[in-house]
């Protein structure tokens, strides 16, 4: 076949292929050559999920180019791939089209590019990732046969970014012994040297249920072979807020302690949920951790765990025996009595239906008067009544309560403990039900009670009226109405359930039903004065509340204010947006058009400086005087809204939280905490208050109204700027406290592959 002495290509390809030091008239011999590569193309594996990353010789992995995408199936990339040599050599006019594609790549790739990966892998080199994979991980699309024993890396020419490719291109022909690269293994199942595939598959459901995220499990090679099983994810560890969490298992041994700990923790809190409910944490490590009631639970202190939680279940067993024995000579006793008064009643029942049926006709009337006329009486033995309430004392006596359950000297097994709960289970619920049993004998009884005394007064009053035949004559001829039947009903010592606000819910139509509120009721100076309330001036406004303020603080605020005035015109001046009046001073235009929440308005924003009126000539006895008024204001609208249910806000600060200034507080948790964090990088313990609002609390929330004039009334309705209110936490009376410690992971720059991870502490503070 005819060929070409040399291969031109123009300067801007030729200045790639001196940086990847590829000479297309001498191709390297280790480019020239391959060998088949036989692959089975795996069904049901998604190619974006990998389960290894690994250290490969360069050397090692042969390169398939294909003349597809990187979304195109797997097999129709395969089966159209050819090795790298037919698309190098331009020289055989059978590959000139293969050759055309190759440049056409090396065109569009840029340098920069190739040294982003360089520089990725230098990286990867001395350190792996927290998260494990990184920015370019996508890129690589390394495959390994098992029946060729061979890596390849599998390139789409239809794609746009080949950097992955020629830096890899680059290496080979460098061809530096034991030149390794870091890369993810595409379509690969674990090989379970750590944990085996089932056990691994089974962890991902037990770290779902305890941290309602499913973990990436990796199983990551170091530079000598060396496996390790890596877990990463998101944990829950207070309300929304959320850290990451990993944890390393280095051999069998440490995988084998996981996941025993993790299924004992699972066929507890899913078997008996009512007893079991864990919750996580991270340790200085960013390791995950369990608790129940505060304490940590361990791999090693489970069997000591299971031995503690059996005794606790046979102590709660008995107790529930006992509790039976004392509610069934309860329900004896007032079976007794229902029978009593039935009998009773009966008896009563018999007299006033035979009043009534004789005093339908005038023999019946005389007959009544004359042989029923006088009072019945409950002939009762005093002799027989004493020993049958003698009888009934001895059988209710409560007796010495025996255990049926005991204790051996022994381990106990998970098994063991979890039946054990089962049968108190058993015994609670036949504690409900024999309590429902005793309440519904107490109503029928207290029901009978009061048959019995409305029968017993209709009889005394038909009683009244025999002195004589004349007068039971007239009394009987009266159409008298018995009330045999009337009774009661049970009544319930039960607290109503209030709804409390839950911020997914119910946060829009707050919003909206408090700016309207805000809106019709609030003058523009409480308004304005709220907006102030939004700003760090409120440290200060709570200084001239509780009179604690100084002149030097004045002063301080003054010399802040000014400046950051200045930021603020200088910033307006290169705004193309803004205009100048005559006087020099920046105005807005009015009719510039913004957005919240997806709608547009023409509203212009308010502005704190004119508020607090901060001028040049402005000084510290001015503020002060403005601040002062600023406050009254607030307190006068503070004193006109009122919350409507219960509601939980949330506050994050740095050091305790004084319970007697006027406080912005937030409704969403992970919101308030997650900018706190962001604002205080260097804040390593952090304070997050919980603290129960109750309704009819008075507030001002911080709507779109407190943020915006609504001049031009456009101004969309709602809280579409701030999740915040402002409450004065000088009126809670807190009734309940609560402590606990958690620890929150993140990373120093999230940007960052290879950031420094930080860990910090959070003290939660629950007021109720």
């Amino acid at each position: 076949m005819p060929r070409k002495k040399n291969v031109e290509v123009d300067s801007k390809i030729q200045e790639k292929l001196d940086y990847i030091g590829l000479d297309l008239n001498k191709i390297p011999n280790n480019l020239k050559e391959y060998s088949d590569i036989n692959f089975r193309t795996l069904k049901g594996y998604n190619e974006k999920k990998y389960k290894q990353y690994r250290y490969i010789n360069v050397s090692d992995i042969e390169i398939l180019l294909s003349p597809t995408n990187r979304m195109s199936s797997m097999k129709e990339k395969y089966e159209n791939a050819m090795p790298l040599c037919f698309y190098l050599d331009g020289n055989n006019t059978e590959n000139i089209l293969n050759h055309t594609t190759f440049l056409n790549m090396l065109s569009k790739i840029n340098i920069a590019g190739i040294k982003a990966v360089e520089q990725e892998q230098k990286e990867l080199s001395r350190q792996i990732p927290f998260k494990v994979k990184f920015t370019g991980n996508y890129l690589w699309q390394i495959y390994y046969s098992e029946v060729s024993n061979k890596y390849f890396m599998l390139v789409p020419t239809e794609d746009s970014d080949y950097s992955t490719f020629f830096y890899l291109l680059k290496k080979k022909i460098m061809n530096k012994k034991n030149d390794k690269i870091f890369v993810p293994i595409s379509l690969v199942d674990y090989e379970g040297k750590i944990l085996e595939k089932e056990e691994i598959r089974d962890l991902e459901n037990y770290l779902w249920l305890f941290t309602k995220d499913y973990p990436l499990i990796y199983e990551v090679y170091d530079k000598l072979g060396n496996v390790t099983l890596n877990i990463i994810g998101e944990s829950e560890i207070y309300e929304k807020i959320k850290t990451l969490y990993k944890v390393t298992l280095s051999n069998p041994k440490e995988g084998a302690k996981f996941y025993k700990l993790l299924k004992a923790l699972f066929i507890l809190q899913t078997e008996i949920p009512h007893y079991y409910q864990f919750e996580t944490n991270i340790n200085k490590n960013a390791e995950i951790e369990f608790y129940m009631e505060n304490s940590h639970i361990k791999y090693e202190v489970l069997p000591e765990f299971i031995m503690q939680q059996y005794i606790k279940s046979i102590s709660l067993k008995n107790k529930s025996i006992s509790d039976l024995e004392e509610l069934n000579v309860k329900l004896r006793k007032l079976q007794k009595e229902s029978t009593a008064l039935e009998k009773e009643y009966v008896s009563k029942e018999k007299q006033i239906t035979t009043f009534l049926e004789c005093k339908k006709t005038f023999f019946g009337k005389v007959k009544y008067f004359f042989k029923l006329g006088k009072k019945s009486k409950i002939k009762e033995n005093k002799k027989e009544i004493i020993e049958e309430e003698i009888q009934d004392n001895i059988e209710n006596r409560p007796q010495k309560t025996k255990e049926k359950f005991k204790l051996e000297e022994r381990n106990y097994t998970l098994y063991e403990l979890e039946q054990s709960y089962k049968e108190l289970e058993e015994k609670q619920e036949e504690i409900k039900k024999k309590v429902m049993d005793i309440n519904a004998l107490k109503l029928k009884n207290k029901n009978l009670k009061k048959k019995i005394e409305n029968a017993t007064n209709y009889i005394e009053e038909i009683n009244k009226h025999k002195k004589s035949i004349f007068e039971f004559w007239k009394y009987s001829n009266k159409d008298t109405v018995a009330t045999l039947d009337e009774g009661e009903q049970e009544e319930f010592n039960i607290k109503k359930i209030e709804k409390v606000f839950n911020f997914e819910d119910d946060f829009e139509n707050f919003g909206i039903e408090a700016d309207k509120f805000q809106r019709s009721k609030f003058t523009d100076g409480e308004l304005e004065s709220s907006y102030i309330a939004t700003t760090p001036t409120l440290a200060l406004l709570n200084k001239i509340n509780l009179k604690v303020v100084e002149n030097k603080e004045i002063s301080e605020e003054l010399k802040r204010l000014k400046l950051e005035k200045a930021k603020y015109e200088d910033c307006k001046e290169t705004d193309e947006d803004e205009t100048f009046n005559i006087f020099g001073r920046v105005k807005q235009a009015s009719n510039k058009e913004r957005t919240i929440g997806n709608k547009t308005h023409r509203e212009s924003p308010r502005d704190k400086f004119e508020i607090l009126r901060v001028g040049k000539s402005t000084k510290g006895i001015d503020l002060k005087k403005i601040l002062e008024s600023t406050l009254k204001n607030l307190k006068t609208a503070l004193k006109k809204n009122s919350l409507k249910e219960d509601i939980y806000v949330y506050k994050a600060v740095s050091e305790p939280l004084e319970l007697n200034t006027i406080e912005a507080v937030s409704l969403d948790p992970e919101k308030e905490l997650n900018q706190y964090l962001k604002d205080n990088k260097m804040d390593n313990k952090i304070y997050l208050y919980k603290i129960k609002l109750p309704k009819e609390m008075n507030f001002i929330a911080f709507t779109n109204i407190i943020f915006y004039d609504n001049k031009n009334m456009t101004l969309p309705v709602g809280m579409n700027l701030s999740d915040k209110i402002l409450v004065d936490l000088s009126e809670l009376k807190i009734e309940d406290k609560n402590k606990k410690k958690l620890n929150k992971l993140e990373l120093e720059d999230e940007e960052d592959d290879f950031s420094k991870i930080i860990i910090r502490k959070i003290e939660i503070n629950e007021f109720k």
